[in-house]
């Protein structure tokens, strides 16, 4: 099963996770990167979207809603919330690049329950987790407390020589109030870019188990099981994960083998 996507170099449309062999049932994205002056038109079929600027300004249409000169960070690594916008299934849109912009496009199965909206860095909350070298910082970008069919996005920023989405834990079950069923993408930045991280995705029967070095632009798939992620001395780590399911809502369970990490 392929779960490490690498990027295409010096493509408008660097990756893609529905070309994977064996692509997520409810989650999907892409990144792409624009000059400055292009232009991307596209509809978002039966997937509702939250197209989050990932870096540089752009206008952006979507269905009669059009949001001008939206972006603020030029690298993903000046820590401050972006700008996205959500949008429905069926809803034409258009990327206008005012700068060199990148987007990462979040796709799931969307049922037409919610309206284009534009979610602004002030609206996006901020939090730190974990201690020691466990520490990270999360953007809540759509959370489940906020509006939308499937789709829940976020990122997070890991310091050089800490672990991240640690203790490793799973969300492969459909078990509410317990577990929830919720497939999930990492797209990984890394600064300096020439550096690479580790993710180790694996489940309690070790049907999968497999441990993976990603660079600067990858992307991993985790369709089940534990993905514990290490940004190795040096660098720092930038991901942004997708998460969908057929519940919306975020539940887990730790690796019995690590639950005395957790107090």
């Amino acid at each position: 099963m392929q779960l490490l996507l690498n990027p295409v170099r010096d493509a408008e449309q660097t990756l893609d996770t529905a070309s994977a062999d064996k692509p997520l049932d409810y989650v999907r994205f892409r990144h792409r990167q624009l000059a400055e002056g292009a232009r991307y038109a596209d509809d978002s079929g039966d997937q509702e979207l939250c197209i989050v600027i990932l870096s540089g300004r752009a206008n952006i249409t979507a269905g009669d809603q059009h949001f001008e000169n939206i972006g603020e960070r030029m690298s993903v690594f000046e820590q401050i919330p972006p700008y996205a916008v959500y949008m429905p299934n069926d809803t034409a849109f258009t990327i206008e690049a005012l700068t060199a912009v990148e987007i990462g496009i979040c796709g799931a199965p969307g049922h037409g329950g919610h309206q284009v909206r534009l979610i602004k860095p002030d609206a996006i909350k901020q939090s730190t987790r974990g201690e020691g070298a466990n520490v990270r910082h999360v953007h809540d970008i759509l959370p489940e407390t906020e509006p939308a069919d499937s789709l829940l996005v976020v990122e997070v920023y890991t310091p050089a020589g800490n672990w991240s989405s640690y203790p490793p834990h799973k969300h492969d079950e459909d078990n509410l109030p317990t577990e929830s069923f919720l497939e999930e993408s990492y797209y990984h930045r890394l600064d300096p870019a020439t550096g690479f991280g580790f993710q180790r995705i694996y489940t309690d029967d070790r049907s999968i188990d497999e441990s993976m070095a990603f660079g600067d632009g990858s992307c991993v798939l985790v369709p089940r099981g534990y993905h514990p992620v290490g940004a190795p001395y040096g660098h720092d780590l930038y991901y942004l994960n997708v998460m969908a399911g057929p519940k919306r809502e975020w539940k887990f369970t730790t690796d019995p083998d690590f639950a005395w990490l957790v107090k």
